[in-house]
């Protein structure tokens, strides 16, 4: 019976409960003590007797008798002590706790709230088949501390749940309940925390499902209805498909904040992206277009690599851009290898870009990062102009460099180190000289190959173009027999 295993009852209590429990319920408006004492001896037999219905009805009427008399004291004194009985069946306790939990909004005070939460806590504490109930009570109390303004007392008594590793809680409340973690640790500043909590959700969860056909639909019925036959009462309870899109939008929105933080401007665009494709986002033309404006405002901010290069590429082909014009022909300027002058595009764009809340032009206490994309964006910008020139120029002299970049020669000087310590470019600065060499200096065993792969290749193919003229020649000779031959 401690075990938890289901034997068959010794003895069927279900009679003397029916007699007994609405008997004890009456006199429990006079004497709750007498009320208690009667139902404890048939709440004794029913449990060494293994009649699970019985005990269950038992626990759960002494504790409402308690509740209903507003002793609270008296409550959380019989639930530590009913489920501290021995041999008290695993699934009557779960039954108790799950109608205690039940009461706690009928709490009077704060004070008497807090100590049946308290009570259900150190009696579902380190106990698996009460997993989910403490989950749900420490939430309660978690919310309370936040009430109270005890932001970091809210935090750490949730963030102590490992909810990832309960098997008897469905999946999607497993996903709130980190999700509400990683949310109060962003709250609390605790960014490092937040990242690991969010790592825990698998973003498999949130992909979008094919639609089903009607076949597929009346199989997937036919066979949960089958899982459920077979299914034994200490079993997981079976996931159902549910609409997952509010857990998705929060889960990224959480991502978004955190890269933010961290000025992760590529990993912001994945996750803008992969809110656009969440079908309720797609249905809402202003989400689909602040959507859109921010995958492309962060593809563009991110810094220059293999990776943020394909990307941009793969979003410029998109044809929702349709829906944002200024921003599509923004992009499209950092697709193509020619200069863009800085001055031009703060005139041409600055007032539409400034007026959304991801650039700004001055430092806004609301948002001071705004500020600072801003100028990022100018240094994007200066970084496609020194990857054109390096592909065009070989060598190039200071004057003409800072004219083409709009720049001072100090600033010049540090983008081009920047980018040169990035690898993003090959260059040498000649300061005497006042020369910036783009092209790379090759020693004469790389000169001398590539000579000869150049030769290896113009005569394979000389040997091929005589190799056609002379099958030309010989189909030319073969032609006129043929005719004759006709006649």
């Amino acid at each position: 019976m401690a075990d938890g295993q289901l034997f068959k009852p010794d003895k069927d209590f279900s009679k003397e409960a029916d007699k007994v429990i609405p008997e004890a319920q009456e006199l429990a408006k006079d004497n709750v003590q007498a009320a208690l004492e009667k139902l404890g001896g048939l709440e004794k037999s029913a449990r060494q007797a293994s009649d699970l219905a019985s005990t269950s009805r038992c626990l759960v009427a002494i504790v409402t008798i308690c509740k209903d008399s507003g002793d609270w004291p008296l409550l959380n004194e019989q639930v530590l002590l009913l489920s501290k009985k021995h041999g008290q069946l695993k699934q009557a306790t779960t039954k108790m706790v799950q109608v205690a939990m039940g009461f706690i909004n009928d709490a009077p005070t704060p004070e008497k709230k807090l100590s049946i939460i308290e009570t259900l806590r150190t009696v579902t504490e380190g106990k698996i088949f009460v997993e989910v109930e403490r989950a749900r009570v420490t939430r309660i109390l978690s919310n309370m501390k936040k009430e109270q303004g005890d932001l970091n007392s809210a935090a750490d008594i949730l963030c102590e749940l490992q909810v990832e590793t309960f098997g008897s809680m469905e999946r999607r409340e497993k996903t709130e309940f980190i999700l509400e973690q990683v949310a109060l640790c962003i709250e609390k500043g605790d960014w490092t925390q937040a990242g690991i909590l969010s790592r825990k959700i698998g973003t498999k969860f949130f992909a979008r499902k094919p639609k089903k056909t009607p076949e597929e639909l009346d199989k997937e019925k036919k066979d949960r209805e089958e899982q459920e036959k077979t299914r034994r009462p200490e079993d997981p309870p079976l996931e159902k498909e549910d609409d997952v899109t509010d857990l998705k939008l929060r889960y990224y929105e959480q991502q978004i904040t955190l890269a933010k933080h961290d000025d992760k401007y590529l990993d912001i665009c994945k996750h803008y992206r992969q809110v656009l494709d969440t079908q309720s986002v797609e249905d809402t033309p202003e989400q689909l277009h602040a959507v859109l404006q921010r995958v492309v405002y962060y593809v563009i901010l991110a810094p220059h690599d293999n990776e943020q290069s394909d990307l941009l590429h793969r979003i410029n082909t998109d044809s929702r851009n349709a829906l944002v014009p200024e921003e599509q022909r923004l992009l499209k300027q950092f697709t193509i290898p020619e200069l863009m002058r800085w001055p031009v595009i703060a005139e041409t764009y600055g007032p539409h870009l400034t007026s959304t809340d991801v650039f700004s032009a001055t430092v806004d206490e609301s948002d001071p990062k705004a500020h600072t994309r801003w100028q990022d964006l100018r240094k994007r910008v200066i970084e496609h102009n020194v990857r054109v020139v390096a592909k065009y120029y070989t060598r190039i002299r200071f004057p003409r460099l800072t004219q083409l970049l709009d720049l001072d020669e100090e600033e010049t000087e540090s983008y081009i180190s920047q980018l040169v310590t990035a690898k993003t470019v090959y260059a040498k600065i000649d300061r005497p000289n006042r020369v910036v060499t783009f092209a790379k200096t090759r020693k004469p065993d790389e000169v001398l190959n590539e000579w000869s792969g150049s030769v290896k290749g113009l005569l394979g193919l000389l040997e091929r173009i005589d190799h056609l003229i002379t099958k030309e020649e010989m189909m030319a000779r073969i032609q006129p027999a043929k005719e004759v031959k006709a006649n």
